[in-house]
């Protein structure tokens, strides 16, 4: 974030809190797609890094579908457009 978008009161990492793990909670998650590259000859057209810097951009330049998400207004469209 504070790459694509700085703030001027300072780094987002600030607003970071970590929280007590939970019993059975994973402590390291991790992904290989080695297998699915070896059997399926499928490659992911972006790295990690690229798809959630890509991810963070588009949340950022799409506000106001963020909004509609928090606000819950989203839902009267749905029940517009999806209810019987």
């Amino acid at each position: 974030m504070d790459e694509i978008s700085p703030r001027k009161a300072g780094s987002r990492r600030d607003l970071i809190s970590f929280v007590k793990d939970r019993p059975g909670h994973d402590l390291r998650y991790a992904m290989d797609a080695r297998k699915i590259e070896r059997d399926l000859g499928w490659r992911p057209k972006a790295t990690f890094e690229n798809g959630l810097r890509n991810t963070v951009r588009w949340y950022l330049e799409n506000e106001d579908w963020v909004q509609d998400v928090i606000s819950g207004s989203y839902r009267q469209w749905i029940a517009t457009h999806y209810s019987e």
